[in-house]
């Protein structure tokens, strides 16, 4: 008997995999129609989550602490915003024209300051002590990123629930654990671009949103041979299940379907083609990496994926994988920058998220998108309030800021407040499981819901409040 997954291999991958995504579309069928309890009128239809990479300095952008003592108060200054009383950093001028739709909260803290694991709390809501670092590969035991329990709450559709862009946080061919379904398994994980065992060096071109990600065919595959293959594959899996006679792989088939739907669609190709926007909208983004990862979760969205996870991430032209440029130690020599402040100040740091940011607010209000699409911003930890000797900040998991706009959020607040050096939350600390449990609440998903691992255990979806005094 030829076993299904031997066939796909030997076939090859289609798109976006013979195998994984028909699973993915059987589980989003599976989990919406056994959810633990009814979810509320949903606030928001999607979201966006930003994660900035490596941990912004929450003392140089979003809290700025100008009475600060030198060695600690940043060396840019405070502007006023179109909201009274918010003041937000000098280099983020574009944005000080949005705060009116933002809420800021700076008071988000957990006690980590190591990457690995603040991604893995940050990205599910749970600490987990027993991550093998710096060799933390993601495994199915795995507590489920947010997006992958948005996906399991989420009903089939012409568009997967979750997608990743432009690739996975990952160092040197480890993807993070914390950055898939874990023990939801396959059928949940993110759309995203495949992380080989060493992670190729990618040049900015490549990161334009078609031919990296999984909805587009791979360049040898024309429609007609996709039409070739998915005849042959229907002959497998239609002799597979007769030999196998089980109902579990009969019910498979319509997945094989609409899998073949969606990877062949006009609708999932335009929604990853970013020649489709008009040149200005692209300007106005930015044409480098960050920019066009914006762009394209908009578009993605706005096409009907619940959840994408743009992940801030920097490619050097050279080569050498990847760097999370918001680990603001030093200045990496990027743009020849020395320091950590002339890092902050380089085009793939605070220039490039000043000019998408605001492009994303502009561009979802001008759609009638904001209202139904949840915006948040936020890293893995925020940075100390002492500035380090190569004039940077190293990691500080006690205190960072994160944003939110849309989705029912309220704008123009700040929502609670970290000490007068940014070292401490002071007043209505946020941890990450309330920020998380805050986009499944907007999105109507019930904090108390459960999930099931693979023997078949409940866990509930978050051990977090969702911060309600944020919205309106």
């Amino acid at each position: 008997m030829l076993n299904r997954r031997d066939a796909m291999i030997r076939l090859g991958q289609i798109g976006m995999g013979a195998v994984t995504l028909p699973k993915l579309l059987a589980g989003q069928q599976a989990a919406a129609a056994t959810r633990a309890s009814p979810s509320p009128r949903p606030r928001a239809k999607s979201c966006i989550l930003l994660f900035l990479w490596g941990g912004p300095p929450q003392q140089d952008l979003w809290d700025m602490k100008p009475d600060a003592p030198q060695g600690i108060r940043s060396p840019f200054k405070s502007i006023r915003t179109v909201v009274p009383g918010i003041d937000i950093s000098d280099q983020m001028p574009l944005l000080a024209k949005h705060t009116d739709k933002i809420a800021i909260v700076r008071s988000v803290t957990h006690p980590s300051d190591v990457h690995e694991a603040s991604v893995y709390h940050m990205l599910t809501g749970k600490a987990n002590p027993t991550l093998a670092i710096p060799r933390n590969h993601r495994k199915r035991t795995d507590f489920p990123n947010v997006g992958s329990v948005v996906s399991s709450f989420t009903p089939l559709g012409d568009m997967p629930a979750f997608v990743t862009i432009p690739q996975p946080v990952g160092h040197n061919g480890i993807i993070y654990a914390g950055t898939y379904a874990g023990f939801l398994g396959p059928k949940h994980d993110p759309m995203e671009q495949a992380v080989r065992r060493e992670l190729d060096p990618l040049s900015e071109s490549n990161i334009a949103g078609t031919s990296t990600h999984p909805l587009s065919l791979p360049p040898d595959i024309d429609t007609s041979r996709l039409i070739a293959r998915r005849g042959l594959v229907s002959l497998i899996e239609a002799e597979d299940r007769r030999l196998q006679r089980r109902q579990a792989t009969e019910d498979l088939g319509a997945f094989y379907e609409q899998a073949f739907r969606m990877v062949s669609s006009s609708t999932a190709k335009r929604a990853f083609n970013l020649d489709l926007e008009p040149d200005r909208l692209r300007d106005r983004y930015g044409r480098n990496p960050f920019g066009e990862s914006f762009l394209l979760a908009r578009r993605l969205v706005e096409a009907g994926v619940r959840l994408v996870s743009a992940i801030w991430m920097y490619f050097p032209p050279a080569g050498g994988g990847v760097w999370n440029v918001w680990d603001v130690h030093l200045g990496l020599g990027i743009g020849g920058a020395k320091t950590g402040f002339d890092l902050l100040k380089q085009p793939c740091c605070i220039p490039s998220l000043d000019q998408a940011y605001s492009a994303l607010m502009e561009d979802l209000s001008a759609r009638g998108l904001l209202d139904e699409t949840l915006v948040v911003a936020f890293g893995e930890f925020g940075r100390t309030p002492k500035i380090n000797t190569t004039q940077g900040r190293d990691h500080w998991g006690h205190c960072q800021s994160a944003l939110l706009a849309g989705g029912g959020i309220r704008g123009g607040q700040v929502y609670g407040a970290s000490d007068r050096i940014a070292a401490f939350v002071k007043d209505n600390p946020v941890a990450p499981e309330d920020l998380l449990a805050t986009i499944e609440y907007a999105l109507g998903i019930p904090p108390e819901s459960e999930i099931h691992d693979r023997e078949g255990r409940p866990h509930r979806i978050t051990d977090g409040k969702p911060v309600t005094a944020l919205f309106s």
